[in-house]
């Protein structure tokens, strides 16, 4: 069997997975079916965000300058900006691993904090939780306004735990940086790669890299966590896709932050301080 047919034999569909064959488990089925259009659409978004820069950076390209060490102001070096696309909460990426300097506890629970209360945090709460009111994911929230409230505050609580649990907590309990470190330099796909692996692989404070167990263990426990409020998915299926998809944003996020300056450079007509003032605000 040639690798192409085998690819085609081993690889559901779109349409398989976001229109499932009616049966018994027909609960489960409609969960992976929402989970996976999310995450189809996330991927696809974020593979557009690899091939825009990816013809204009080299091996060769310089290497971006290190800014004085500052964890928690890390945002603010050249041509980075606290939020992604104006939204997506950015403060956990730091460009390179030069001169590298662990996070204190206090520190790792500083990130967590920023990314929790950050404007952009909330308005995916709002905009993941109306979506699942949409879908109706969640029968026993109901609908109208008091709908709403029950899925954005239960979305909103989703990335709350999970932001903490993956940054603060089980980094500090296993000595790992949460913190997302560019490449900066290489292939396109080279670069693509590398942020998709960081959901399994990072680096511990004393150095060197290790499985990412923060981000497995973190996130599994705010799936247990999230089963106590979530009344319509507790099984056994339903958190298995709740992880997995909760690994796969984070993923994509992965990406977007690899790329984000890249294509500032490329779509912007702004100067590099022009766009780190943008990104204070």
């Amino acid at each position: 069997m040639s690798t192409t047919t085998k690819f085609k034999t081993d690889v559901p569909s779109y349409k398989s997975l976001t229109k499932p064959t009616q049966t018994p488990g027909r609960g489960t089925s409609k969960i992976l079916s929402i989970r996976a259009r999310s995450l189809y659409t996330a991927l696809a978004f974020a593979t557009l965000t690899w091939v825009a820069p990816c013809q204009e950076v080299s091996g060769t390209e310089p290497k971006q300058p290190v800014p004085h060490i500052d964890a928690e102001r890390s945002d603010t070096s050249e041509n980075q900006s606290r939020h992604i696309l104006g939204v997506i909460p950015n403060y956990r990426t730091f460009p390179s691993l030069q001169d590298y300097k662990p996070l204190t506890i206090g520190q790792k629970f500083n990130i967590a904090a920023e990314d929790s209360l950050d404007r952009g945090t909330f308005a995916l709460a709002g905009a993941f939780g109306g979506l699942g009111q949409l879908t109706n994911s969640n029968k026993s929230f109901g609908q109208g306004a008091a709908g709403f409230g029950r899925y954005f505050g239960t979305t909103y609580g989703d990335l709350l735990i999970g932001n903490y649990m993956t940054e603060a907590v089980y980094p500090s309990i296993l000595h790992q940086d949460p913190r997302y470190f560019r490449r900066g330099a290489g292939s396109g796909g080279s670069r693509f790669a590398y942020a998709i692996s960081q959901v399994f692989w990072t680096h511990r404070d004393s150095g060197g890299s290790q499985f990412n167990y923060s981000e497995w263990l973190g996130n599994s426990t705010a799936v247990a966590i999230s089963n106590a409020y979530y009344r319509d998915q507790r099984s056994a299926g339903s958190s298995i896709s709740k992880l997995t998809m909760q690994v796969g944003i984070d993923a994509v996020g992965n990406v977007l932050k690899e790329f984000w300056p890249d294509l500032q450079r490329k779509f912007s007509k702004k100067s590099p301080n022009q766009l780190t003032a943008e990104g204070k605000r």
